[in-house]
């Protein structure tokens, strides 16, 4: 068992890190592991179904999930998505209090590895296959109001530049103790 919680400071929607694609991880190794607890921690904490590495402020290519019980996580996600779509309530620990209606594939095959660098394949529908979208797309640097219609789109930033949070400063930022490889090393 981990001792305290090492909660993180969750970034907010305007952080530039959000919108920044992530770097693929190259190291499996204990910070690589240090990484992953700090995000499940901090997932659970929110408390949240997923949490991607940029949210805390690190660029890489890692997500942590909590679904119908389940905790794990993903490093260096490839998705397969089907054909079929549905429209289901989402929201964002980067943008709280914000719930859109927003489409996504119903059902989701997720390759990666897991913080030993063993190959994982994850099958989800419905929420699961919705959180694995989710959290790819942060990896990415997309946010789940960019899914949006124009009209929806629209009411969801109007609601974000409304919100008490929004334009306060944001967490104090720290250096992380977690390398983002390939840059600057």
């Amino acid at each position: 068992m981990r001792s305290p919680l090492p909660v993180q400071p969750i970034r907010l929607f305007g952080d530039p890190v959000l919108r920044t694609p992530a770097a693929p991880v190259v190291d499996f190794d204990a910070e690589l592991r240090r990484l992953v607890a700090d995000l499940e921690d901090t997932m659970l904490d929110a408390p949240g179904a997923g949490l991607a590495a940029p949210q805390i402020g690190v660029g890489l290519r890692v997500f942590t999930y909590f679904i119908d019980g389940q905790v794990g996580h993903l490093i260096n996600p490839d998705l397969e998505l089907s054909e079929e779509i549905e429209c289901g309530p989402e929201g964002c620990l980067s943008i709280p209090d914000l719930v859109f209606d927003t489409p996504r594939a119903v059902r989701t095959v997720a390759k990666g590895f897991s913080m030993y660098g063993e190959p994982i394949t994850i099958e989800g529908t419905h929420r699961m296959a919705r959180c694995l979208q989710h959290e790819t797309d942060h990896l990415d640097g997309i946010l789940f109001v960019d899914r949006l219609d124009h009209e929806a789109r629209r009411l969801a930033l109007k609601e974000i530049r409304d919100a008490e949070w929004a334009g306060q400063p944001g967490p104090i930022i720290r250096e992380s103790p977690h390398p983002t490889f390939g840059r600057g090393r």
